[in-house]
């Protein structure tokens, strides 16, 4: 096995091996927090370091190919690097390290000894491998191994609330992937093979034929359910708020930054490079889908009063702007679909890390407790302004430029109504926004009405951690992410058009795998 191919499955080795010297770690020293920290920390330093080589690598020599165990393609497992999935992967890697750093300082011991971290890098495991998968069926493999990851990351420590919103996440998940496996049995008996590659070359040249275009629609919808399911879209969205609510702050943030992008992920490859979206007839149900996912999810926010639930109905809202990319099925739209998704990423996971804070200080997330923050924590609130302004799509931040380059593909194609209910969903998120930052930072004390119907006035009992600066850090870092993509947006963008311009015509994806298979 070549460089090439070592480095194309290190985002998978490195967290396979690092999950695995974790646990060992708590099999020989299961009251040494000290080993655990430090292996998880390298572990995810190392990930994003390999992460970053590899997508220079696809960057510099074009998109990379590894057929595992030498079996040619379609009969092996095949592992495809192209700018698409690389920009994923590298995304999961600040994730993981963020995510680390964070629960160094937030995760209780008790969750640490019963396998916090080594069910954390399976996790990460999961996910990476759904990204660089070139097979269907290997996708619906890493798609259990990210799931049951995050079942038990749900479940270590529960309350009863937890168990509610697991009980839920466990079931409309199992729930999807028995759909997802009917579609492949279905496929395969159609076709012959669960290549990605493969299948794009023979439904070409099946295409138009009326004897099988009846299946392949159900085929696609299948897909379309099984992948909406998990990327939380319209209606399919009521086990998130539960699910990503209840869990610790650091598990709610990471499952808000990378879970439903995965399911993101998988939409916009399989109906770009297998079901090309632009010759299918659901193409006008998507593209409803995605107004329709902007709205519910923006009013559900905009009616809690409670931190982690205004952000996990953002989720949702925020889904919408990344389908709306592939609904409307242009290189520009693809390309800004690939710009929101790495800027919501690290927008979303910061607010989540913010919302931890929020909650281990001031007690509760909800807003008519809270209050002050600004005056004990300004740089907390500056941090807070960065995420909230960049999520409303507000300049110079990333959340602007992403949401300007969906708009003018809207505007390309003529989908006035999309684009107007974007805007819409902009000046709701705004709000919403804005409503946390008066009731948390803004306002001095907290108000509670007493029995006569009066307001008084109550001074929130701050508890701060005597880590508070290893709280932080990931949240700086995010943050300062967010205002690097702003600044740097001119630079980016070049680079989310070319990705854009890939998926939308995948001749050199389908050339790579086929170039490797012989």
């Amino acid at each position: 096995m070549s460089l090439i191919d070592l480095l194309i499955i290190s985002p998978l080795i490195i967290p396979l091996f690092t999950g695995i010297v974790c646990m060992l770690g708590i099999a020989i020293r299961p009251t040494s927090r000290k080993i655990q920290h430090a292996l998880s920390f390298t572990g995810s330093a190392i990930i994003l370091i390999t992460s970053i080589f590899l997508l220079s690598k696809v960057i510099t020599s074009g998109i990379q190919v590894v057929q595992i165990g030498s079996w040619p393609m379609p009969f092996g497992i095949t592992l495809v690097a192209d700018q698409f999935s690389t920009i994923m992967v590298l995304i999961s890697a600040i994730i993981g390290l963020t995510g680390v750093i964070y629960s160094l300082a937030s995760i209780n011991p008790e969750r640490e000894k019963f396998g916090y971290y080594p069910v954390l890098f399976f996790l990460l495991l999961g996910i990476n491998g759904a990204f660089l998968t070139g097979d269907l069926f290997n996708l619906y493999v890493w798609f259990e191994v990210m799931l049951m990851s995050s079942f038990v990351l749900m479940g270590i420590g529960q309350s009863p609330i937890q168990t509610s919103g697991s009980i839920k996440y466990v079931t409309i998940n199992l729930f999807s992937s028995a759909i997802f496996l009917t579609a492949l049995g279905i496929l395969y008996g159609l076709i012959g093979t669960l290549n990605m590659a493969d299948l794009a070359v023979k439904f070409s040249q099946v295409r138009g034929n009326p004897s099988v275009n009846g299946i392949i629609t159900l085929v696609s919808a299948l897909f379309l359910i099984c992948f909406g399911i998990k990327a939380a879209v319209f209606p399919l969205f009521f086990w998130l708020p539960d699910s990503y609510y209840n869990p610790p702050p650091a598990i709610s943030a990471i499952f808000a930054g990378l879970l439903t992008k995965v399911g993101v992920y998988a939409l916009i490859r399989t109906f770009t490079l297998i079901f090309p979206l632009n010759q299918s007839p659901l193409q006008t149900i998507v593209i409803w889908i995605a107004g329709l996912t902007m709205i519910i999810g923006v009013l559900g926010a905009v009616a809690q009063n409670e931190v982690r639930r205004i952000l996990s109905f953002h989720i949702i809202s925020q889904i919408g702007y990344m389908v709306m990319g592939l609904a409307i099925f242009s290189p520009l739209a693809l390309a800004g679909s690939v710009f929101y998704i790495f800027h919501h990423v690290m927008v979303k996971t910061n607010l989540f890390f913010i919302s931890g804070v929020i909650e281990r200080m001031g007690g509760t997330g909800e807003l008519k407790k809270l209050g002050g923050f600004y005056n004990h924590l300004p740089y907390l609130a500056i941090f807070f302004i960065i995420s909230a302004f960049s999520l409303a799509g507000l300049p110079p931040l990333s959340g602007f430029f992403a949401k300007l380059i969906l708009l003018q593909s809207g505007i390309f194609v003529q989908s006035f109504w999309l684009v107007t209910v974007a805007l819409f969903v902009s000046f709701l998120t705004l709000y919403s926004m804005t409503k946390i930052w008066a009731q948390v930072f803004w306002k001095p004390t907290s108000l509670d009405i007493d029995d006569k119907g009066e307001n008084i006035q109550h001074k929130i009992k701050y508890t701060s951690p005597s880590n508070l600066q290893l709280w932080l850090t990931p949240i700086f870092l995010l943050s300062m992410i967010t205002l690097l993509m702003g600044i740097g947006s001119g630079i980016l963008f070049p680079f989310a058009s070319f990705t854009g311009e890939e998926l939308f015509n995948p001749t050199n994806y389908i050339e790579a795998v086929f170039r490797s298979g012989q």
